[in-house]
């Protein structure tokens, strides 16, 4: 697919997927079954998990790896992050990679698929994923994966994974609701809670980066775009909230670049890297903190 570069100057982008609006808004009334199946401690401890090891997997997956190639890793592991990043309900590891590709190439400007500054904050969180003109994937922004049969394969039936998560914890609720039953549990509390409920939290903290990261927030480095650092957002999503630093050098893996500033993702990445899965993890430059000091 070629991305029509005029369409963004005849209004395209705001005609809205009727099937993704649907998935859309049924992933998100789902949540009000919380009345029926009630709650637990258990089922909101799963919420928080699932929760979590999915943002990782957009941060760390999606984001760090797929997008910006900021670490290496094994085959096997590198298709455990696509496969997770798409429980997530956020498509497949081509189609979010070679749309944040573009993004960076063409950041705040006419040509971003999404600036909040030129269309505004509800398209820039949510409205560019419901439309029609980000259906597929720039297959020509990410030719360093197609040569992964099992890449192509995650994200042409990305739709799979959720479906697969969806069952589990049904299934997993149902097991504790047998067998432990002093969780106060039920494969249907479960899956509300651990899948629908998890899945919008992770929608809107992820969105949350392409849309209030480019406009509430402080700028230390003149990047030429509106990304701004967020401590709020950098903890709600592990690490992405430190915007500006990313814009300013979207090849390190640590994107907190000093030690006060947290980054869960790279924690965990950097463990992961103390037990030989991830290597290679790239770091800015002294030059970048150079520019910073200078900055001040």
């Amino acid at each position: 697919m070629h991305y029509d570069h005029t369409a963004s100057t005849r209004g395209d982008h705001h005609v809205m997927n009727g099937i993704k609006q649907g998935a859309f808004l049924i992933v998100h009334l789902s949540c009000f079954l919380v009345i029926w199946c009630g709650w637990s401690w258990f089922a909101i401890g799963v919420c928080l998990f699932m929760y979590l090891i999915r943002m990782f997997a957009i941060t760390g997956g999606y984001h760090r790896y797929f997008s910006h190639r900021s670490y290496k890793t094994s085959r096997t592991f590198q298709f455990i992050l696509g496969f997770l990043g798409s429980t997530s309900g956020q498509k497949g590891p081509l189609w979010w990679s070679s749309h944040h590709r573009h993004h960076h190439q063409h950041s705040d400007t006419e040509l971003d698929i999404h600036p909040p500054r030129i269309y505004g904050l509800w398209y820039a969180h949510v409205g560019w994923v419901l439309s029609s003109q980000f259906v597929k994937p720039r297959l020509e922004l990410v030719k360093d994966f197609l040569h992964y049969p099992e890449i192509r394969w995650l994200d042409k039936f990305h739709t799979l994974a959720p479906v697969v998560l969806a069952a589990l914890t049904y299934g997993a609720g149902s097991i504790c609701s047998h067998f432990f039953p002093s969780l106060n549990t039920s494969g249907f509390q479960l899956l509300v809670w651990g899948f629908f409920i998890s899945t919008v939290l992770l929608y809107h903290g992820t969105f949350s980066i392409n849309s209030l990261s480019h406009m509430i927030g402080n700028q230390r480095f003149k990047t030429g775009d509106d990304s701004r650092n967020n401590f709020f957002l950098a903890i709600i999503t592990l690490g992405e909230g430190w915007h500006n630093n990313h814009h300013r050098y979207p090849g390190s893996e640590k994107q907190g670049f000093y030690w006060w500033e947290i980054d869960v993702t790279h924690y965990l990445l950097r463990a992961l890297s103390w037990c030989g899965i991830v290597w290679d993890l790239r770091v800015p430059p002294e030059r970048v903190y150079q520019e910073a000091r200078m900055s001040k």
